[in-house]
């Protein structure tokens, strides 16, 4: 029986973490180089998922998590150093957050209000909102009805049509 693949979120498959994913940790038997994204999926992980946490990390956390997957792997590749040389060589192609240090790694999971506003899902859900709130604005408008006069139901036009003439 096939295996399912697990769709991932569009903006999971950012990509600032392609020259990362697509890095190679070394030269498999059949002659292939392997790659991280390769490597992940293999060990059952979503490859950008991982990314995204990896590049959250402090770079020595996020090394020896990765050389720990690394030496997790079923079948390594013949050409590679040891998984901590590889892991540290490989993490330098992570994204890193702009103004990250060990201090802030310990509140990593309190994100602040103006991380938030630059965050590219929050524009996102603020363009929708925006687009959401107009087309309502729109709809509502266009639902406005017709000016009575003498209640009698008048077009809100300006334009007049006098009676036909016998």
């Amino acid at each position: 029986m096939a295996e399912m693949i697990r769709a991932a979120p569009a903006a999971a498959l950012a990509p600032e973490f392609h020259n990362f994913l697509f890095a190679p940790i070394g030269e498999e038997r059949n002659g292939m180089l392997l790659s991280v994204i390769s490597a992940l999926a293999r060990l059952d992980l979503d490859p950008w998922q991982e990314a995204a946490n990896l590049a959250q990390l402090p770079v020595t956390t996020a090394a020896r998590r990765l050389a720990s997957l690394i030496a997790s792997l079923p079948v390594r590749p013949l050409t590679y150093l040891d998984p901590e040389t590889t892991a540290a060589r490989l993490i330098a192609h992570l994204p890193r957050r702009v103004g990250f240090n060990a201090a802030s790694a310990a509140s990593s999971h309190n994100v602040g209000i103006p991380a938030l506003i630059q965050s590219q899902p929050f524009r996102y859900a603020a363009f929708i909102l925006m687009i959401l709130l107009l087309g309502g604005l729109g709809i509502a408008g266009s639902q406005r009805p017709a000016a009575r006069v003498s209640n009698i139901d008048v077009p809100a036009s300006s334009t007049v049509i006098p009676p036909p003439t016998k």
